[in-house]
């Protein structure tokens, strides 16, 4: 089994591979370009924007910079989200995140991982598992998102996690490793932010 082969089915393979590395500097060297835009030139960037990802949804906003193995080019995101400064896509392989998704500062997107046995490392091993991430998530700044990993719907991950597991929809979730907090419900519906009570619920 060849190199590109087992990069699609998640097994460990050589990254240097020349067959595997086709237009990375390119798709690199567009997403820097990305990053020299001025913030008020928003035409550019919105131009920009629908070049360097996989897919992009209607409103979807990135604040630079931004940084990417693949300059964004496994990186499919839908409508309606917004990330914030410095975030990393590790995008050896696919990473998607749903509609109306908030991400926040420092935020790790690491599809690719490195066997734990030395001698594989030492050969050059890497191996890559997609992301997913559902619709309308808020990570927090300073996130860590590990490869595999699934995200449900609505959930929250908070400031500083580190997400090496699968976390399910509707939930608060935090801590290194991230676990379950609790589940989003009626507390949430009276305040938003520890004792502050909402005024506000559409």
């Amino acid at each position: 089994m060849d190199n590109v082969l087992r990069r699609e089915q998640g097994l460990p393979y050589h990254y240097d591979d020349p067959a595997l590395q086709g237009n990375q500097r390119e798709y690199q060297d567009q997403m820097m370009e990305y990053n020299r835009l001025m913030p008020s030139d928003m035409e550019k960037r919105q131009a920009m924007l629908k070049k360097i990802f996989a897919d992009i949804g209607e409103g979807t906003s990135v604040e630079i910079p931004i940084n990417a193995n693949w300059g964004c080019r496994h990186v499919h995101l839908g409508k309606g989200i917004y990330i914030n400064s410095n975030v990393t896509f590790v995008d050896d392989g696919d990473i998607y995140i749903g509609d109306y998704c908030l991400i926040g500062p420092n935020v790790v997107f690491a599809t690719a991982g490195h066997p734990i046995l030395p001698v594989l490392r030492e050969h050059h091993y890497v191996y890559q598992l997609p992301i997913h991430v559902g619709r309308n998530v808020w990570i927090g700044s300073g996130v860590q998102i590990m490869p595999g990993v699934k995200i449900g719907d609505n959930s929250v991950i908070g400031a500083g996690s580190v997400v090496t597991g699968d976390i399910p929809a509707n939930v608060v979730a935090c801590g290194v490793p991230c676990k379950v907090l609790r589940e989003i419900g009626e507390k949430d519906r009276k305040f938003y932010y520890k004792d502050r009570e909402l005024d506000v619920w559409e």
